[in-house]
C-alpha cells in the first residue's frame, strides 16, 4: 500500500513535533494575516492552483507544515530537498522524478520544497530556473534569512514570498492544551505555562520539543522544590529542568540588523528605555558587546553630532570601559552610554553636511587649490608664490581673517553645515553668523596685478 502524504502509521519514535503537524489549514496555529478568510495565502490554497513561493519566517511557525498542505490541496507530488544537506545532484534528482511523474499522471504537479533555500548558491538556485519556467514543477523555498539578499533576482521574481510571524501567546498555549492531550506532562501553574511561551519565544518546535523534554521529568524531593507532588509544578521548577537559555538571536542574519536598527532608532527618538530594551535583547542574544560599543560611536555622530560633542567622547569612553573590564562589567559603561545618547539633544546636520559636500565634489571638477592657501617648505615654492598673501588668522581682530575665501578661487563659497536649535549648535550658529555680519562688513580684496 502506497503511503500517503500524512501517514498515520507513525513509528512510536516520532517526535511531538511531527505527531502535532497540522493535517490542514484549519489546524495551522498563527499567520492569521495569511491564512484568514480572503487573506492571500488562503485564496491561492482556494484558487486550485498551485504558485512558485517562498515562505519567509523565523523557526518553528510552519514553512515545511505549509509546503505539505499545499502539496496535499493540489494532489501534486511532493518532494523536498534540504539545501543543509542537498546539492546539484539532488537537483537533477528531483526533475528526473518530476518528469516521470508528470507522464504516468498526466495534468498532476510535481512540488518541490527547497529548506533553507539561502544555503543554495547562486548556480544552485539558477538550476530550478528551466523547470519553473517551462511549468514541469512548482518551486517552494523556506528561508530564515531575507530573500532580498539571500535568493537571486532571477528565482525572486517567479515567485511569490509570503513572511510568516513568530507565533502569539495564544497560538502557543493552544498548543500547550493540544500536547497536554498527547503525551503525560506534569501538571503545570499558569505561571510556569507563561514561562513555556516566553521561552518558545515564538517557535512552535521549540515548545513542543521542550514539553516532550518535560516530560521524561519526575518532581525532585530535594533542593528547591518542595512541592507536594500533586501540586502543578511552578516557575522556579521549570528554570531547574530547562536552566539557562538564550532567546531567539541569529546574531548575523536579518533578526540581527532588524535588532540593531531598533536600537538606533530608539536612540534618535530619544527614548532611553526602549534603547536599554533593545540593547539588553542583543546582549542577552549573545552579540557581541564590542559590537553595539562601535555602533554607539556612530550614534553619537550621525544623530547628535555637535549639539553635544561630549557624547563622542563618551561613546569612547565606553569601549575603553568595555575593553578594560571585559564582560559582562563593562556593560554597564553600554548601559550609561545608551541612556546619554538618548537624552542628549539631537541633530544631523554634521551628517548631511559630510554627505552633501561628498556629494558635491564628487560631481564637481578637480579645482586648483589657491597659491595663498598652500603651504611653502621650501625656497622655490615661496618663490612660486606658495604661501603669499595668506592671512594668519591669529593675528586678525577676533582671530578671524574678515572676508577672506577659503574655497578654490574658481568656486563660488558653499554652504554644508546648517546647525540646528538644539544643544550646542545653538551657540554655534549664533557665531557663524556673527562671522557671517563680520565677512560681509569686508569689501573681497581686489585681485593683485
Amino acid at each position: 500500500m502506497k503511503d500517503t502524504l500524512f501517514d498515520t502509521r507513525a513509528p512510536k519514535h516520532e517526535p511531538l513535533a511531527e505527531r502535532l503537524r497540522p493535517r490542514s489549514l484549519a489546524e495551522v496555529a498563527g499567520q492569521e494575516h495569511l491564512l484568514s478568510p480572503g487573506m492571500a495565502l488562503r485564496l491561492a490554497f482556494e484558487s486550485g492552483v498551485p504558485h512558485s513561493c517562498i515562505f519567509w519566517g523565523p523557526p518553528g511557525v510552519g514553512k515545511t507544515t505549509l509546503a505539505r498542505l499545499m502539496a496535499g490541496a493540489f494532489d501534486a507530488q511532493f518532494i523536498m530537498i534540504s539545501a543543509v544537506l542537498g546539492g546539484v545532484k539532488e537537483i537533477r534528482e528531483a526533475v528526473e522524478q518530476a518528469k516521470a511523474f508528470e507522464q504516468s499522471h498526466p495534468g498532476k504537479r510535481t512540488l518541490v520544497f527547497v529548506d533553507e533555500v539561502h544555503r543554495f548558491n547562486k548556480s544552485q538556485q539558477d538550476a530550478f530556473l528551466p523547470h519553473v519556467e517551462s511549468g514541469l514543477l512548482t518551486f517552494i523555498g523556506a528561508t530564515t534569512e531575507n530573500p532580498s539578499f539571500e535568493v537571486n533576482s532571477a528565482l525572486l521574481s517567479r515567485a511569490q514570498v509570503y513572511v510568516l510571524r513568530p507565533l502569539g501567546a495564544q497560538s502557543l498555549q493552544a498548543l500547550i492544551d493540544k500536547a497536554s492531550a498527547m503525551v503525560a506532562l506534569p501538571a503545570l501553574s499558569e505561571e510556569a505555562k507563561a514561562r513555556l511561551v516566553s521561552f518558545a519565544d515564538g517557535d512552535a518546535r521549540r515548545l513542543l520539543n521542550t514539553l516532550e523534554m518535560l516530560s521524561l521529568f519526575e518532581p525532585q524531593d530535594s533542593g528547591a522544590n518542595t512541592q507536594a507532588p500533586h501540586q502543578p509544578k511552578d516557575v522556579l521548577w521549570l528554570e531547574q529542568v530547562l536552566g539557562e537559555q538564550l532567546r531567539r538571536h541569529d546574531k548575523g542574519g536579518e533578526h540581527f540588523y532588524d535588532t540593531i536598527s531598533a536600537l538606533h532608532k530608539s536612540v534618535r527618538g530619544s527614548d532611553p528605555d526602549a534603547a536599554l530594551y533593545w540593547m539588553a535583547r542583543m546582549l542577552d542574544g549573545g552579540v557581541d558587546p564590542s559590537y553595539i560599543a562601535r555602533r554607539m560611536i556612530r550614534m553619537a555622530s550621525e544623530d547628535i553630532g555637535l549639539a553635544d560633542p561630549r557624547a563622542l567622547s563618551m561613546a569612547l569612553e565606553a569601549v575603553q570601559t568595555l575593553e578594560r573590564l571585559g564582560s559582562p562589567e563593562g556593560e554597564l559603561a553600554l548601559a550609561q552610554c545608551v541612556v546619554y545618547l538618548s537624552v542628549a539633544p539631537k541633530s544631523n546636520a554634521l551628517y548631511k553636511a559630510f554627505n552633501a559636500a561628498k556629494q558635491f565634489v564628487k560631481a564637481d571638477q578637480t579645482r586648483e587649490v589657491p597659491l595663498r592657501l598652500r603651504n611653502a617648505p621650501t625656497q622655490m615654492m615661496k618663490q612660486l608664490d606658495y604661501g603669499r598673501a595668506y592671512r594668519y588668522a591669529h593675528d586678525e581682530p577676533e582671530a578671524f581673517a574678515a572676508g577672506e575665501h577659503y574655497f578654490p578661487d574658481d568656486l563660488q563659497a558653499q554652504t554644508f553645515y546648517a546647525p540646528v536649535p538644539r544643544g550646542l549648535e545653538i551657540k554655534i550658529a549664533e557665531k557663524l553668523k556673527h562671522l557671517k555680519d563680520l565677512n560681509q562688513q569686508v569689501q573681497p580684496p581686489t585681485e593683485k596685478k
